[in-house]
Protein backbone atom coordinates (compact mmCIF):
# COMPACT_ATOMS: atom_id res chain seq x y z
CA UNK A 1 0.00 0.00 0.00
CA UNK A 2 1.38 3.55 -1.12
CA UNK A 3 0.17 7.04 -0.09
CA UNK A 4 -0.52 9.05 -3.00
CA UNK A 5 0.15 12.24 -1.75
CA UNK A 6 2.39 12.79 1.11
CA UNK A 7 3.09 15.84 3.88
CA UNK A 8 6.26 16.97 2.10
CA UNK A 9 4.73 16.71 -1.33
CA UNK A 10 2.45 19.79 -2.88
CA UNK A 11 1.04 18.53 -5.92
CA UNK A 12 -2.78 18.47 -6.19
CA UNK A 13 -3.17 14.99 -7.96
CA UNK A 14 -5.81 13.05 -9.63
CA UNK A 15 -7.23 11.56 -6.93
CA UNK A 16 -6.55 14.72 -4.43
CA UNK A 17 -9.30 16.49 -6.82
CA UNK A 18 -11.48 12.96 -7.04
CA UNK A 19 -11.91 13.57 -3.43
CA UNK A 20 -12.71 17.16 -3.64
CA UNK A 21 -15.32 17.16 -6.47
CA UNK A 22 -17.38 14.41 -3.85
CA UNK A 23 -16.76 17.44 -1.30
CA UNK A 24 -17.69 20.00 -3.45
CA UNK A 25 -21.20 18.25 -4.94
CA UNK A 26 -22.37 18.02 -1.33
CA UNK A 27 -21.53 21.24 -0.68
CA UNK A 28 -23.07 22.41 -3.52
CA UNK A 29 -26.33 20.64 -2.49
CA UNK A 30 -26.52 21.80 1.36
CA UNK A 31 -25.87 25.48 0.14
CA UNK A 32 -27.84 25.95 -2.57
CA UNK A 33 -30.80 23.90 -1.19
CA UNK A 34 -31.15 26.81 2.07
CA UNK A 35 -30.91 29.99 -0.85
CA UNK A 36 -33.11 28.07 -3.41
CA UNK A 37 -36.46 27.45 -1.19
CA UNK A 38 -36.06 31.01 0.36
CA UNK A 39 -37.08 32.12 -3.11
CA UNK A 40 -40.14 29.40 -3.11
CA UNK A 41 -41.85 30.99 -0.22
CA UNK A 42 -44.22 32.74 -1.65
CA UNK A 43 -45.14 30.01 -4.38
CA UNK A 44 -45.77 27.62 -1.11
CA UNK A 45 -47.99 30.70 0.68
CA UNK A 46 -50.54 29.61 -2.50
CA UNK A 47 -49.81 26.59 -3.53
CA UNK A 48 -50.72 24.71 0.02
CA UNK A 49 -53.44 27.72 0.99
CA UNK A 50 -56.74 26.71 1.83
CA UNK A 51 -59.99 28.13 -0.30
CA UNK A 52 -59.35 31.74 -1.13
CA UNK A 53 -56.78 32.21 1.86
CA UNK A 54 -53.27 32.35 1.39
CA UNK A 55 -51.04 31.17 4.01
CA UNK A 56 -49.39 33.17 6.52
CA UNK A 57 -45.90 33.70 5.37
CA UNK A 58 -44.69 32.98 8.96
CA UNK A 59 -46.15 29.47 8.79
CA UNK A 60 -44.07 28.72 5.30
CA UNK A 61 -41.39 30.10 6.89
CA UNK A 62 -41.05 26.84 9.01
CA UNK A 63 -40.02 25.59 5.87
CA UNK A 64 -36.58 27.23 6.13
CA UNK A 65 -36.82 27.70 10.11
CA UNK A 66 -37.19 23.29 10.27
CA UNK A 67 -34.04 23.01 7.92
CA UNK A 68 -32.03 25.64 10.34
CA UNK A 69 -33.07 24.12 13.43
CA UNK A 70 -32.21 20.27 12.10
CA UNK A 71 -28.47 21.44 11.20
CA UNK A 72 -27.96 23.41 14.23
CA UNK A 73 -29.16 20.00 15.93
CA UNK A 74 -27.07 17.71 13.95
CA UNK A 75 -23.70 19.65 13.76
CA UNK A 76 -22.72 19.03 17.41
CA UNK A 77 -22.76 15.73 17.21
CA UNK A 78 -21.05 15.40 13.82
CA UNK A 79 -17.55 15.50 15.42
CA UNK A 80 -18.16 12.69 17.05
CA UNK A 81 -20.15 10.88 15.16
CA UNK A 82 -17.12 11.31 12.36
CA UNK A 83 -14.66 9.81 14.59
CA UNK A 84 -17.04 6.94 15.76
CA UNK A 85 -18.23 6.04 13.00
CA UNK A 86 -15.31 7.22 9.89
CA UNK A 87 -15.73 10.43 7.92
CA UNK A 88 -16.51 7.80 4.54
CA UNK A 89 -19.56 6.34 6.00
CA UNK A 90 -21.24 8.97 7.95
CA UNK A 91 -21.08 11.41 4.55
CA UNK A 92 -22.04 8.75 2.34
CA UNK A 93 -25.44 8.37 5.10
CA UNK A 94 -25.75 12.41 5.10
CA UNK A 95 -25.78 12.21 1.22
CA UNK A 96 -28.58 9.72 1.29
CA UNK A 97 -30.31 11.35 4.05
CA UNK A 98 -30.40 15.12 2.13
CA UNK A 99 -31.42 13.16 -1.15
CA UNK A 100 -34.07 10.85 0.05
CA UNK A 101 -35.20 14.04 2.22
CA UNK A 102 -35.38 15.83 -1.23
CA UNK A 103 -37.37 13.27 -3.27
CA UNK A 104 -40.02 13.48 0.14
CA UNK A 105 -40.30 17.07 -0.33
CA UNK A 106 -40.74 16.90 -3.83
CA UNK A 107 -44.15 14.74 -3.02
CA UNK A 108 -45.13 16.95 0.19
CA UNK A 109 -49.46 17.08 -0.38
CA UNK A 110 -49.70 20.03 2.77
CA UNK A 111 -47.47 22.45 4.23
CA UNK A 112 -47.39 20.22 7.41
CA UNK A 113 -45.50 17.45 5.45
CA UNK A 114 -43.45 19.71 3.45
CA UNK A 115 -41.86 20.99 6.61
CA UNK A 116 -41.41 17.78 8.29
CA UNK A 117 -39.19 16.29 5.38
CA UNK A 118 -37.22 19.77 5.08
CA UNK A 119 -36.13 18.52 9.06
CA UNK A 120 -35.13 15.32 7.39
CA UNK A 121 -33.53 16.89 4.99
CA UNK A 122 -31.81 19.58 7.44
CA UNK A 123 -30.54 16.30 9.32
CA UNK A 124 -28.46 15.03 6.26
CA UNK A 125 -27.70 18.50 5.18
CA UNK A 126 -26.07 19.74 8.37
CA UNK A 127 -23.58 16.97 8.46
CA UNK A 128 -22.04 17.75 4.82
CA UNK A 129 -20.12 20.78 5.08
CA UNK A 130 -18.16 19.94 8.51
CA UNK A 131 -17.69 16.23 7.37
CA UNK A 132 -16.47 17.62 3.99
CA UNK A 133 -14.24 20.21 5.56
CA UNK A 134 -12.49 17.15 7.63
CA UNK A 135 -12.37 15.00 4.69
CA UNK A 136 -10.47 18.16 2.65
CA UNK A 137 -8.05 18.70 5.39
CA UNK A 138 -7.29 15.39 5.61
CA UNK A 139 -6.66 14.76 2.06
CA UNK A 140 -4.76 17.85 1.33
CA UNK A 141 -2.17 18.09 4.30
CA UNK A 142 -0.90 21.19 5.44
CA UNK A 143 1.12 22.15 1.90
CA UNK A 144 -1.67 21.63 -0.22
CA UNK A 145 -4.99 22.80 1.72
CA UNK A 146 -4.93 26.56 0.76
CA UNK A 147 -5.74 25.51 -2.96
CA UNK A 148 -8.05 22.48 -1.63
CA UNK A 149 -9.92 24.61 0.83
CA UNK A 150 -10.42 27.22 -2.17
CA UNK A 151 -12.14 24.29 -4.08
CA UNK A 152 -14.47 24.28 -1.27
CA UNK A 153 -15.13 28.18 -0.94
CA UNK A 154 -16.45 27.91 -4.24
CA UNK A 155 -19.86 26.66 -3.00
CA UNK A 156 -20.01 28.37 0.09
CA UNK A 157 -19.32 31.70 -1.13
CA UNK A 158 -21.15 31.21 -4.48
CA UNK A 159 -24.41 29.14 -2.94
CA UNK A 160 -25.82 32.49 -1.66
CA UNK A 161 -26.19 34.54 -4.62
CA UNK A 162 -26.55 31.75 -7.43
CA UNK A 163 -29.47 30.12 -5.09
CA UNK A 164 -31.89 32.78 -6.01
CA UNK A 165 -31.02 32.93 -9.52
CA UNK A 166 -31.97 29.21 -9.53
CA UNK A 167 -34.80 29.28 -7.72
CA UNK A 168 -36.37 31.75 -9.86
CA UNK A 169 -35.64 30.05 -12.90
CA UNK A 170 -37.09 26.79 -11.88
CA UNK A 171 -40.42 27.94 -10.52
CA UNK A 172 -41.37 30.17 -13.33
CA UNK A 173 -40.21 27.41 -15.95
CA UNK A 174 -40.85 24.42 -14.37
CA UNK A 175 -42.62 24.44 -10.89
CA UNK A 176 -42.21 24.27 -6.93
CA UNK A 177 -41.26 20.43 -6.87
CA UNK A 178 -38.12 21.11 -9.06
CA UNK A 179 -36.59 23.03 -6.07
CA UNK A 180 -36.06 19.63 -4.15
CA UNK A 181 -36.36 17.09 -7.67
CA UNK A 182 -33.43 19.01 -8.59
CA UNK A 183 -31.16 17.84 -5.79
CA UNK A 184 -32.28 13.93 -6.19
CA UNK A 185 -29.84 13.18 -9.41
CA UNK A 186 -27.35 15.37 -8.13
CA UNK A 187 -27.61 13.32 -4.80
CA UNK A 188 -27.47 9.72 -6.41
CA UNK A 189 -24.22 10.79 -8.39
CA UNK A 190 -22.51 12.34 -5.54
CA UNK A 191 -23.46 9.13 -3.62
CA UNK A 192 -22.09 6.77 -5.85
CA UNK A 193 -19.09 9.33 -6.76
CA UNK A 194 -18.58 9.14 -2.76
CA UNK A 195 -18.58 5.37 -2.24
CA UNK A 196 -16.04 5.16 -5.32
CA UNK A 197 -13.75 8.12 -4.62
CA UNK A 198 -13.61 8.50 -0.98
CA UNK A 199 -10.95 6.36 0.88
CA UNK A 200 -11.23 4.24 3.60
CA UNK A 201 -11.02 6.18 6.90
CA UNK A 202 -10.16 4.71 10.56
CA UNK A 203 -12.84 5.01 12.90
CA UNK A 204 -12.05 6.01 16.63
CA UNK A 205 -14.95 3.45 18.13
CA UNK A 206 -13.09 4.24 21.82
CA UNK A 207 -14.90 7.36 22.72
CA UNK A 208 -17.92 7.34 24.66
CA UNK A 209 -20.93 9.59 23.26
CA UNK A 210 -21.72 12.67 25.80
CA UNK A 211 -25.55 12.53 26.18
CA UNK A 212 -25.23 15.13 28.88
CA UNK A 213 -23.43 17.70 26.50
CA UNK A 214 -25.83 16.75 23.74
CA UNK A 215 -28.88 17.10 25.61
CA UNK A 216 -27.64 20.53 26.39
CA UNK A 217 -25.67 21.97 23.31
CA UNK A 218 -28.10 20.83 20.70
CA UNK A 219 -31.31 21.67 21.52
CA UNK A 220 -29.74 24.73 23.43
CA UNK A 221 -27.67 25.76 20.04
CA UNK A 222 -31.38 25.08 18.24
CA UNK A 223 -33.99 27.62 20.64
CA UNK A 224 -31.07 30.11 20.22
CA UNK A 225 -30.98 30.00 16.80
CA UNK A 226 -34.78 29.85 16.82
CA UNK A 227 -35.02 32.99 18.93
CA UNK A 228 -33.03 35.07 16.56
CA UNK A 229 -34.22 34.11 13.54
CA UNK A 230 -37.87 35.57 14.57
CA UNK A 231 -36.31 38.77 15.07
CA UNK A 232 -36.89 39.85 11.26
CA UNK A 233 -40.61 38.87 11.38
CA UNK A 234 -41.34 40.53 14.89
CA UNK A 235 -39.37 43.28 13.44
CA UNK A 236 -37.84 44.03 17.25
CA UNK A 237 -35.88 41.82 19.79
CA UNK A 238 -38.28 42.52 23.07
CA UNK A 239 -41.14 39.96 22.24
CA UNK A 240 -41.50 36.45 24.28
CA UNK A 241 -41.17 34.65 20.55
CA UNK A 242 -37.66 36.31 20.51
CA UNK A 243 -36.66 36.31 24.31
CA UNK A 244 -37.90 32.86 25.35
CA UNK A 245 -36.51 30.72 23.26
CA UNK A 246 -33.22 32.94 22.96
CA UNK A 247 -32.66 32.83 26.30
CA UNK A 248 -33.17 29.59 26.94
CA UNK A 249 -31.16 28.19 24.39
CA UNK A 250 -28.33 30.96 25.14
CA UNK A 251 -28.15 29.17 28.94
CA UNK A 252 -28.29 25.56 27.70
CA UNK A 253 -25.00 26.67 25.53
CA UNK A 254 -23.57 28.90 28.76
CA UNK A 255 -24.18 25.19 30.66
CA UNK A 256 -22.81 23.27 27.93
CA UNK A 257 -19.66 25.61 27.83
CA UNK A 258 -19.32 25.72 31.62
CA UNK A 259 -19.75 21.93 31.94
CA UNK A 260 -17.21 20.62 28.85
CA UNK A 261 -14.16 20.90 30.64
CA UNK A 262 -15.50 18.27 32.99
CA UNK A 263 -15.42 14.63 31.02
CA UNK A 264 -12.19 13.76 28.80
CA UNK A 265 -14.78 13.55 25.28
CA UNK A 266 -16.94 16.20 25.52
CA UNK A 267 -19.33 16.57 22.34
CA UNK A 268 -17.59 19.72 21.55
CA UNK A 269 -14.09 19.98 22.58
CA UNK A 270 -13.88 23.89 23.77
CA UNK A 271 -10.23 23.08 24.76
CA UNK A 272 -9.34 23.29 21.14
CA UNK A 273 -9.37 27.15 21.61
CA UNK A 274 -6.18 26.76 23.34
CA UNK A 275 -4.38 26.54 20.09
CA UNK A 276 -3.87 30.50 19.53
CA UNK A 277 -4.41 30.07 15.28
CA UNK A 278 -7.96 28.61 15.90
CA UNK A 279 -9.10 30.48 18.54
CA UNK A 280 -8.46 34.32 16.67
CA UNK A 281 -9.71 32.38 13.15
CA UNK A 282 -13.06 31.69 15.04
CA UNK A 283 -13.23 35.48 16.44
CA UNK A 284 -12.51 36.45 12.48
CA UNK A 285 -14.54 33.88 11.13
CA UNK A 286 -17.61 34.95 13.14
CA UNK A 287 -17.49 39.00 12.49
CA UNK A 288 -16.80 38.05 8.87
CA UNK A 289 -19.83 35.75 8.38
CA UNK A 290 -21.95 38.36 10.72
CA UNK A 291 -21.01 41.02 8.02
CA UNK A 292 -20.89 38.87 4.43
CA UNK A 293 -24.36 37.04 4.93
CA UNK A 294 -25.78 40.12 6.98
CA UNK A 295 -25.01 42.39 3.77
CA UNK A 296 -26.03 39.59 1.18
CA UNK A 297 -29.15 39.85 2.31
CA UNK A 298 -30.03 43.69 1.55
CA UNK A 299 -28.42 43.54 -2.33
CA UNK A 300 -31.17 41.62 -4.17
CA UNK A 301 -33.83 42.92 -1.58
CA UNK A 302 -32.48 46.51 -2.91
CA UNK A 303 -32.84 45.43 -6.37
CA UNK A 304 -36.35 43.95 -5.83
CA UNK A 305 -37.71 47.31 -3.81
CA UNK A 306 -36.56 50.14 -5.11
CA UNK A 307 -35.73 49.26 -8.39
CA UNK A 308 -38.64 46.84 -9.14
CA UNK A 309 -36.25 44.16 -10.53
CA UNK A 310 -37.89 40.46 -10.66
CA UNK A 311 -36.09 37.84 -8.41
CA UNK A 312 -34.22 36.31 -11.21
CA UNK A 313 -32.92 39.27 -12.45
CA UNK A 314 -32.16 40.46 -9.05
CA UNK A 315 -30.01 37.43 -8.54
CA UNK A 316 -28.63 37.78 -12.19
CA UNK A 317 -27.24 41.75 -11.01
CA UNK A 318 -25.58 40.08 -7.94
CA UNK A 319 -24.09 37.50 -10.04
CA UNK A 320 -20.60 39.88 -10.38
CA UNK A 321 -19.80 39.63 -6.88
CA UNK A 322 -19.42 35.84 -7.49
CA UNK A 323 -17.34 36.49 -10.41
CA UNK A 324 -14.90 38.51 -8.37
CA UNK A 325 -14.90 36.14 -5.30
CA UNK A 326 -14.14 32.88 -8.40
CA UNK A 327 -11.42 35.03 -9.87
CA UNK A 328 -9.52 35.78 -6.21
CA UNK A 329 -10.38 32.47 -4.51
CA UNK A 330 -7.51 30.22 -6.29
CA UNK A 331 -4.96 32.89 -6.35
CA UNK A 332 -5.42 33.26 -2.17
CA UNK A 333 -5.59 29.64 -2.21
CA UNK A 334 -2.16 29.43 -3.92
CA UNK A 335 -0.66 32.28 -1.51
CA UNK A 336 -2.48 30.60 1.59
CA UNK A 337 0.01 27.60 0.75
CA UNK A 338 3.03 29.53 0.57
CA UNK A 339 2.45 32.68 2.74
CA UNK A 340 0.64 32.89 6.69
CA UNK A 341 -2.47 34.03 6.09
CA UNK A 342 -2.46 37.10 8.56
CA UNK A 343 -0.39 38.80 5.43
CA UNK A 344 -3.62 37.64 3.05
CA UNK A 345 -6.97 38.29 4.96
CA UNK A 346 -6.25 41.85 5.64
CA UNK A 347 -5.97 42.85 2.11
CA UNK A 348 -9.27 40.89 0.81
CA UNK A 349 -10.93 42.56 3.98
CA UNK A 350 -9.64 46.21 2.61
CA UNK A 351 -11.13 45.42 -0.81
CA UNK A 352 -15.12 44.53 0.68
CA UNK A 353 -14.73 47.69 3.12
CA UNK A 354 -13.97 49.97 0.17
CA UNK A 355 -16.77 48.04 -1.77
CA UNK A 356 -19.43 48.35 1.46
CA UNK A 357 -18.24 51.87 1.73
CA UNK A 358 -19.89 52.74 -1.56
CA UNK A 359 -22.95 50.96 -0.67
CA UNK A 360 -23.42 53.14 2.20
CA UNK A 361 -23.67 56.11 -0.65
CA UNK A 362 -26.75 54.08 -2.06
CA UNK A 363 -29.77 56.16 -3.51
CA UNK A 364 -32.78 55.06 -5.29
CA UNK A 365 -30.76 56.46 -8.90
CA UNK A 366 -27.82 55.02 -8.35
CA UNK A 367 -26.16 53.56 -11.48
CA UNK A 368 -26.32 49.72 -11.95
CA UNK A 369 -22.63 50.38 -13.58
CA UNK A 370 -21.99 51.62 -10.07
CA UNK A 371 -23.38 49.30 -8.27
CA UNK A 372 -22.08 46.51 -10.28
CA UNK A 373 -18.54 47.38 -10.04
CA UNK A 374 -18.64 47.69 -6.24
CA UNK A 375 -20.50 44.94 -5.85
CA UNK A 376 -17.35 43.30 -8.30
CA UNK A 377 -15.14 44.96 -5.67
CA UNK A 378 -16.82 43.22 -2.84
CA UNK A 379 -16.44 39.67 -4.38
CA UNK A 380 -13.15 40.12 -4.79
CA UNK A 381 -12.36 40.85 -1.64
CA UNK A 382 -14.77 37.87 -0.47
CA UNK A 383 -12.46 35.71 -2.26
CA UNK A 384 -9.42 36.19 -0.64
CA UNK A 385 -10.93 35.98 2.68
CA UNK A 386 -13.22 33.54 4.00
CA UNK A 387 -11.91 30.39 2.96
CA UNK A 388 -7.60 31.02 4.24
CA UNK A 389 -9.69 32.26 7.59
CA UNK A 390 -10.88 28.17 7.76
CA UNK A 391 -7.19 27.15 5.83
CA UNK A 392 -5.81 29.16 9.18
CA UNK A 393 -7.85 27.11 11.62
CA UNK A 394 -7.52 23.87 10.70
CA UNK A 395 -4.02 23.54 9.36
CA UNK A 396 -2.34 23.59 13.13
CA UNK A 397 -4.88 20.74 14.37
CA UNK A 398 -3.88 17.84 15.17
CA UNK A 399 -5.55 15.04 12.61
CA UNK A 400 -7.70 13.39 15.88
CA UNK A 401 -8.72 16.94 16.38
CA UNK A 402 -9.75 17.90 12.84
CA UNK A 403 -13.20 16.67 12.81
CA UNK A 404 -14.00 18.51 16.01
CA UNK A 405 -12.10 21.90 14.83
CA UNK A 406 -14.44 21.95 11.65
CA UNK A 407 -17.45 21.42 13.73
CA UNK A 408 -16.63 24.54 15.99
CA UNK A 409 -16.28 26.27 12.50
CA UNK A 410 -19.96 25.18 11.30
CA UNK A 411 -21.24 26.22 14.14
CA UNK A 412 -20.00 29.73 14.13
CA UNK A 413 -20.90 30.12 10.83
CA UNK A 414 -24.72 28.74 11.57
CA UNK A 415 -24.74 31.73 14.61
CA UNK A 416 -22.95 34.35 12.89
CA UNK A 417 -25.34 34.48 9.94
CA UNK A 418 -28.32 33.95 11.69
CA UNK A 419 -26.88 36.96 13.74
CA UNK A 420 -26.25 38.38 10.66
CA UNK A 421 -29.10 38.21 8.67
CA UNK A 422 -31.53 39.41 11.75
CA UNK A 423 -29.52 42.30 12.46
CA UNK A 424 -29.33 43.66 9.02
CA UNK A 425 -33.30 42.90 8.91
CA UNK A 426 -34.31 44.69 11.86
CA UNK A 427 -32.11 47.84 10.90
CA UNK A 428 -33.55 47.46 7.55
CA UNK A 429 -37.28 47.27 8.73
CA UNK A 430 -37.17 49.72 10.99
CA UNK A 431 -35.15 52.11 8.78
CA UNK A 432 -38.24 51.29 6.57
CA UNK A 433 -40.89 51.81 8.55
CA UNK A 434 -39.44 55.24 10.42
CA UNK A 435 -39.30 56.71 6.55
CA UNK A 436 -42.96 57.31 5.59
CA UNK A 437 -43.36 57.32 2.53
CA UNK A 438 -40.72 54.54 2.11
CA UNK A 439 -43.65 51.17 2.57
CA UNK A 440 -46.27 52.99 0.33
CA UNK A 441 -43.77 53.69 -2.60
CA UNK A 442 -42.88 50.26 -2.57
CA UNK A 443 -46.16 48.66 -2.91
CA UNK A 444 -47.71 51.63 -4.74
CA UNK A 445 -45.69 50.18 -7.85
CA UNK A 446 -48.57 47.12 -7.81
CA UNK A 447 -51.61 49.12 -6.80
CA UNK A 448 -52.71 53.00 -8.30
CA UNK A 449 -55.03 53.33 -5.47
CA UNK A 450 -51.91 53.79 -3.14
CA UNK A 451 -50.24 55.72 -5.42
CA UNK A 452 -52.62 58.03 -5.94
CA UNK A 453 -52.60 58.90 -1.93
CA UNK A 454 -48.93 59.53 -1.81
CA UNK A 455 -49.27 62.08 -4.52
CA UNK A 456 -48.57 59.92 -7.67
CA UNK A 457 -44.64 59.52 -9.27
CA UNK A 458 -43.64 62.56 -7.06
CA UNK A 459 -44.46 60.80 -3.89
CA UNK A 460 -43.25 57.67 -5.19
CA UNK A 461 -39.90 58.94 -6.42
CA UNK A 462 -39.84 60.62 -2.88
CA UNK A 463 -40.85 57.60 -1.28
CA UNK A 464 -38.09 55.72 -2.89
CA UNK A 465 -35.66 58.09 -2.44
CA UNK A 466 -36.48 57.22 1.38
CA UNK A 467 -36.24 53.54 1.28
CA UNK A 468 -32.80 53.73 -0.16
CA UNK A 469 -31.78 55.83 2.57
CA UNK A 470 -32.52 52.96 4.74
CA UNK A 471 -30.50 50.92 2.63
CA UNK A 472 -27.85 53.23 3.34
CA UNK A 473 -27.78 53.51 6.61
CA UNK A 474 -27.98 49.61 6.97
CA UNK A 475 -24.70 49.35 5.11
CA UNK A 476 -23.00 51.49 7.75
CA UNK A 477 -23.62 48.30 10.53
CA UNK A 478 -21.97 46.17 7.67
CA UNK A 479 -19.17 48.58 6.85
CA UNK A 480 -18.83 48.78 10.64
CA UNK A 481 -18.54 44.98 11.21
CA UNK A 482 -15.92 44.88 8.53
CA UNK A 483 -13.62 47.23 10.39
CA UNK A 484 -13.87 44.97 13.33
CA UNK A 485 -13.03 42.10 11.27
CA UNK A 486 -10.17 43.92 10.28
CA UNK A 487 -8.76 44.12 13.67
CA UNK A 488 -9.31 40.81 14.76
CA UNK A 489 -7.62 39.80 11.58
CA UNK A 490 -4.41 41.59 12.16
CA UNK A 491 -3.67 38.97 14.83
CA UNK A 492 -3.90 36.59 12.69
CA UNK A 493 -0.32 34.43 12.25
CA UNK A 494 1.97 36.35 9.94
CA UNK A 495 4.58 34.11 10.38
CA UNK A 496 5.57 30.54 9.13
CA UNK A 497 3.99 28.05 11.79
CA UNK A 498 4.53 24.66 12.36
CA UNK A 499 1.72 22.34 11.21
CA UNK A 500 0.53 19.52 13.50
CA UNK A 501 -1.63 17.87 10.56
CA UNK A 502 0.97 15.79 9.62
CA UNK A 503 1.20 12.67 7.05
CA UNK A 504 0.25 8.86 8.18
CA UNK A 505 3.63 8.19 8.27
CA UNK A 506 4.41 11.18 11.13
CA UNK A 507 1.68 10.66 12.86
CA UNK A 508 0.11 7.07 13.70
CA UNK A 509 -3.59 8.93 14.60
CA UNK A 510 -4.23 10.31 11.41
CA UNK A 511 -6.47 9.37 8.81
CA UNK A 512 -4.87 7.91 5.91
CA UNK A 513 -4.87 10.47 3.07
CA UNK A 514 -5.27 7.99 0.16
CA UNK A 515 -3.87 4.75 0.29
CA UNK A 516 -4.33 2.14 -2.77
Amino acid sequence: MTDIATAADDRITGEILKIAGVVVLGAIMSILDITVVNVALPTFQTTFASVGHPLAYSTVAWTVTGYTLALATVIPVTGWAADRFGTKRLYVAAIALFTIGSALCAIASNINMLIGFRVLQGLGGGMLMPLGMTIMTKAAGPKRMGRLMAILGVPMLLGPILGPILGGWLIDSASWHWVFLINVPIGAVALVYALAALPKDSPHPSESFDFIGMLMMSPGLALFLYGVSSIPAEGKVGTPKVLVPALIGLALVVAFVLYSFRPEHPLLDLRLFRNRNLAISIITMFLFAVAFFGGLLLVPTYFQQIRGESVLRAGLLVAPQGIGAMLTMPIAGTLSDRFPVGRIVPFGLVFIAVGMAGLTQIESTTSYTVLLGLLFIMGLGMGGTMMPIMTSALKTLRAAEVARGSTLLNITQQIASSIGVAVMSVILTNGLKDAKLAYPAIAARHNPQIAAQIGGETGIKQGLAQAANAFAHTYWVAFALVGLTVVAALFLPRKHEESHLLDNEQQPDAVPVIAH
